[in-house]
């Protein structure tokens, strides 16, 4: 009894089993189609590692949500990069590139109407990166980032325009956010020294999705994350006889320190899909698409768009066998894993200070708008965490697995007569799509 009545519980996922698409269609509503069964896998996840082509479409024809992970952490893309089909891997890509536009959008008003409420300001960050690897130390840069708030509108000026493969490139970048504009109006990016603007493109082109299907068919399937679970604030102490807790002026701002304990970055990838002839080709190629060249060369040669691989051999486990398995220990439905994982854990500091004008909701806000500059979205990640009273005015956290950001917020003034011409393209710039290929 007890396995006919689980057997019975997830009746999406064992229309894919037995590949019965009629029964599917018939049987999907927005409510079961994000269902999760006891290895948290989804409707999509199941049909992707099964190589049930006509589900995955009918799914993504239906809203399966593409940003959801299993119990072992990995999505339905990732389990499509793992069996090998391109036409899925495309799909799938496509699908999240647009949920994630359409939460965006959901989220827009709220947003837009949330930064008029908040008072007109101007504020600094000063970003400083540091290494515990000796001649990383060196090349790291620091960057005072300034923003102005005027109503709906936020501008940021900084000098860090991005960083790949330990390089960092540096200039003079302003990155403006119109509430008022339509979205594909709304977010851009000025190089000043060029005189040139882009803006932040909403919808990729086809080659740049193929692009990407390319550079996920031929890296290693990563998964990382700073785990929060274990984590615990205690008060920072100085003195060396006498201790007592920790408390500083940073910049204008009276401020408690915090050691942040039990913080770790989690670190895991996958490789099955990869021939040892890949291992090698994969270096020479990801350079060439990294570094903006569309149309794939690397060596002179040209890049031929990378063809689906052979499937896995199907699966003999059947669905009673799947579904009475225990959780975290789900069958084996593709290829045989080829898996590496690995932990880093970080010591990490935050200054609060209840003095500080913003509250933390507030300074979310304004770090939703400019999140598509990498390091900005980890200090959003990191802000989410439950932190102790007061404003984080000065945080230690790990940018990348050798790499910590030191970021202070140094100044901060509510002010009423902020110049509009701030949140305008000058009329002197001119217009380069591509002069930020990562946007």
């Amino acid at each position: 009894m007890a396995e006919n009545s689980e057997s019975k519980k997830y009746p999406l996922h064992k229309c894919i089993f037995q590949g019965d698409v009629k029964t599917l269609s018939s049987l999907i509503t927005p409510y079961n189609i994000a269902e999760k069964d006891k290895q948290g896998n989804t409707p999509l996840h199941l049909a992707v590692m099964l190589g049930r082509k006509e589900s995955v479409q009918l799914l993504l024809a239906h809203g399966a949500p593409v940003k959801v992970k299993n119990l072992a952490g990995w999505s339905p893309l990732a389990e499509a990069i793992s069996y090998g089909d391109r036409q899925t891997i495309s799909s799938l890509v496509r699908k999240l590139k647009q949920q994630a536009r359409e939460q965006m959008e959901e989220r827009r008003p709220n947003l837009v109407a949330t930064l008029r409420q908040m008072g007109d300001f101007y504020m600094e960050l000063r970003w400083d990166f540091q290494s515990w690897v000796p001649l990383v130390s060196r090349v790291l840069p620091s960057d005072i980032c300034k923003i102005h708030k005027s109503g709906a509108s936020i501008r940021m000026d900084t000098t860090l325009v991005d960083f790949n493969n330990m390089r960092w490139e540096r200039g003079d970048i302003s990155f403006i956010f119109n509430g008022d504009q339509k979205p594909s109006k709304s977010l851009t990016v000025l190089d000043n020294k060029a005189k040139l603007f882009q803006r932040v493109r909403y919808e990729e082109t086809e080659l740049d999705i193929e692009d990407e299907v390319d550079i996920l068919m031929s890296s290693d399937i990563m998964a990382a994350q700073m785990s929060t679970k274990g984590i615990t604030f205690s008060r920072a102490q100085t003195g060396w006889i006498f201790r007592e807790d920790k408390r500083e002026m940073v910049g204008p701002f009276n401020a408690d320190f915090y050691q942040i304990n039990g913080m770790v970055l989690e670190s895991r990838k996958r490789r099955e899909h990869l021939s040892e002839e890949d291992l090698q080709k994969n270096k020479a190629i990801m350079e060439s698409l990294t570094k903006g060249n569309s149309q794939g060369f690397a060596n002179g040669e040209p890049h031929v768009r990378r063809a689906s691989l052979n499937p896995p051999p199907e699966s003999n486990i059947t669905w009673e066998e799947y579904i009475m398995a225990p959780p975290g220990q789900c069958p084996l439905l593709g290829r045989s894993l080829v898996y590496k994982e690995s932990s880093k854990s970080f010591k990490a500091t935050v200054a609060m200070s209840p003095d500080f004008p913003l509250t933390v909701d507030m300074l979310l806000n304004v770090l939703e708008v400019i999140a598509p500059f990498k390091h900005f979205s980890k200090l959003r990640q990191f802000v989410l965490m439950k932190l102790p009273p007061g404003f984080p005015v000065k945080i230690d956290i790990p940018i990348l697995p050798t790499v910590t950001a030191k970021i202070t917020f140094q100044e901060f003034a509510f002010l009423n007569d902020i110049d509009p011409q701030l949140f305008q393209i000058p009329s002197d710039y001119f217009e380069d799509p591509m002069r930020f290929p990562d946007l």
